[in-house]
C-alpha cells in the first residue's frame, strides 16, 4: 500500500497507489490514450495559455485509467489543484496512477480491487483535500458520490464548493431524489445528458466496450447466440447494435412504452423479462435499476448462460439472490467468470463479480470516445468556475457571444448548448470532416414566424 499513511496515525499521505515503480509503464499508456484524445489535447493547450483554474481545487472520482489521466492533467495545465479517487476498483489501472502522482504531481487515491472500505475512505479523503487545499472547488463525479459526501456535511460540507459535473445516469438520478427535497446546495452539470455524449460515449462507447468485456471476459462467440438487452437508452441501442452486428439474435426487454417500440420498429424482438430469460444465452443489463435480474429469472434460464451488467453499479443482478439460488460457493472457472452451479445441475456464469463489465473485464470505452466526454468535462469545469462559456467558433449561427457570461442555479442543470456545439465541432475538425453553415436568408427563414 504504497504512500499510505498507518490508518490512526498522523495525517495521511497524499496518495494511496499500488506501487510508483509502475510510473514509466503508466507513462506509455497515458501518451498512447493522449496519441487519440485530439479535441481534449486542443482544449488543453489553450487552458494551459489561460489558466482560468488557477486558485481552484478539482475532485475527481472517476475510473483511473490512462484516458482519465489526460483529463486530470489537462484541468492541472488550466491551473487546478487535483485530488482523484476511483468510481470503480476493478477498473483503477495501477501504473497509471503511479505515473500521475509520481509525474504530475496530481493525488491519487486508487488501487486496483481495492476493498469497498478503502474506496469510502478514499471518497472522503478526496473531498476534504479538495475543500481544505484551496477557497473554492468542484466536482467531477461518476455516481455522484463526492457531491453527495460533501453534502453529508451540511452548510459547512459544501463551503466554497462551486458546483460539478456529474457524467451517469445513475448519479443523475441520484442528485434529482436530493434536488427533489430541496437539498442540492450547488449546481450540477449534467454531462451525461449533453447531446454528443449520449451519441458517442453511450452509444457507441458502451456498445463497443460492453461486448467488448464480454468477449475477453468468455471467448464467446456471439454469433449464432441470443443475446438479451435489458434497457433500450442509448447505452443498450448501442449494444443491441452491434451485438447484432456480430451474428447475434438480439432480444430487447424494456419496461419504457416508447424504448420499446423504437426497439421493435429497428427489428428487435422485444418481450418481458421472464420469457426472455428462457431464450437467452447472454445477458446485458444496462437500465440503472436494482434487481433487473432476480430469482424468477434465474429459475428459468437455460444451462450455461452468461451474466454482465454494463450499468454503472453492481445492483443491476440480484447478487444475493443468485447466491440463494446455489448450491454452494461459486466456482471461478476463467478470470472474472465464477459459476453458479443450481439445485437442479443448471450452470449461471457471472461475470466480472456484477460490476461494470466494460471496465472490469476490458478497458471501457475508447480514446477517441473519452475524448469527447472529457473534453465536454474541462469546458463544462472552466465554465462553472469562470461563469463565462468559452469562445466557440466563428461562423457558427448558434454560437453566443465571445465569453458570454452565463450563471447557474443550484440544482442538477443542462450542459449550455453552446459547448454541446463546440466539442462537436472541435471532433469533427480532428477527423478531417468539414460541413455547411446556413446563408444569411436561410437564417432568416428559420427566425421568421410568416
Amino acid at each position: 500500500m504504497a504512500g499510505a499513511a498507518k490508518r490512526g496515525g498522523t495525517r495521511r499521505a497524499p496518495y494511496e497507489i499500488a506501487d510508483p515503480a509502475l510510473a514509466p509503464r503508466g507513462l506509455d499508456r497515458i501518451a498512447w490514450a493522449g496519441g487519440r484524445m485530439p479535441v481534449l489535447a486542443m482544449i488543453a493547450d489553450r487552458l494551459d495559455r489561460e489558466r482560468p483554474l488557477d486558485g481552484v481545487s478539482v475532485a475527481a472520482c472517476l475510473h483511473v485509467t490512462a484516458e482519465t489521466a489526460n483529463l486530470a492533467i489537462a484541468l492541472r495545465r488550466a491551473g487546478a489543484s487535483v485530488a482523484l479517487c476511483a468510481a470503480n476498483p476493478l477498473a483503477t489501472q495501477d501504473e497509471v496512477a503511479a505515473a500521475l502522482v509520481t509525474e504530475h504531481g496530481i493525488e491519487v487515491r486508487a488501487r486496483h480491487g481495492e476493498r469497498f472500505s478503502d474506496y469510502e475512505q478514499h471518497i472522503e479523503e478526496v473531498v476534504e483535500s479538495a475543500r481544505g487545499s484551496s477557497e473554492r472547488w468542484v466536482t467531477i463525479d461518476d455516481g455522484a458520490d463526492l457531491v453527495l459526501t460533501a453534502h453529508l456535511g451540511g452548510e459547512q460540507g459544501c463551503e466554497g464548493l462551486i458546483g460539478g459535473t456529474e457524467e451517469t445516469t445513475t448519479g443523475l438520478l441520484r442528485l434529482r431524489r436530493l434536488e427533489a427535497k430541496s437539498g442540492l446546495r450547488c449546481p450540477v452539470l449534467a454531462v451525461n445528458e449533453a447531446r454528443i455524449e449520449r451519441a458517442l460515449n453511450d452509444r457507441h462507447g458502451t456498445g463497443q466496450s460492453a461486448l467488448d468485456g464480454i468477449i475477453r471476459a468468455t471467448n464467446v462467440l456471439l454469433a449464432g447466440h441470443t443475446l438479451v438487452v435489458l434497457g433500450y437508452g442509448w447505452a443498450g441501442q448501442g449494444v443491441a447494435q452491434r451485438a447484432r452486428g456480430a451474428g447475434a439474435a438480439v432480444i430487447v426487454c424494456e419496461v419504457d412504452p416508447l424504448r420499446a417500440l423504437e426497439a421493435r420498429m429497428a427489428g428487435f424482438e422485444v418481450m418481458p423479462v421472464i420469457e426472455a430469460a428462457r431464450r437467452g444465452d447472454v445477458f446485458v443489463t444496462v437500465t440503472g435499476t436494482p434487481r433487473v435480474l432476480r430469482s424468477e429469472h434465474f429459475a428459468v434460464m437455460q444451462d450455461g448462460a452468461i451474466l454482465a451488467n454494463a450499468g454503472h453499479f453492481d445492483v443491476e443482478i440480484d447478487l444475493d439472490e443468485l447466491r440463494a439460488a446455489a448450491t454452494g460457493e461459486p466456482r471461478r472457472v476463467r478470470h472474472l467468470v465464477d459459476e453458479y452451479t443450481l439445485s437442479d445441475g443448471r450452470r449461471l456464469n457471472l461475470l466480472a463479480h456484477g460490476r461494470v463489465v466494460n471496465l472490469a473485464a476490458a478497458e471501457g470505452h475508447p480514446a477517441s470516445v473519452m475524448d469527447v466526454s472529457f473534453a465536454l468535462q474541462a469546458l463544462a469545469i472552466e465554465t462553472l468556475v469562470t461563469g463565462r462559456i468559452p469562445t466557440v467558433a466563428d461562423g457558427d449561427p448558434e454560437a453566443p457571444g465571445e465569453n458570454a457570461e452565463i450563471t447557474f442555479a443550484p440544482g442538477v442543470q443542462p450542459v449550455p448548448r453552446a459547448i454541446d456545439r463546440e466539442v462537436a465541432r472541435l471532433k469533427l475538425a480532428a477527423l478531417g470532416v468539414a460541413i455547411d453553415h446556413p446563408t444569411p436568408d436561410q437564417e432568416e427563414y428559420r427566425r421568421s414566424w410568416d
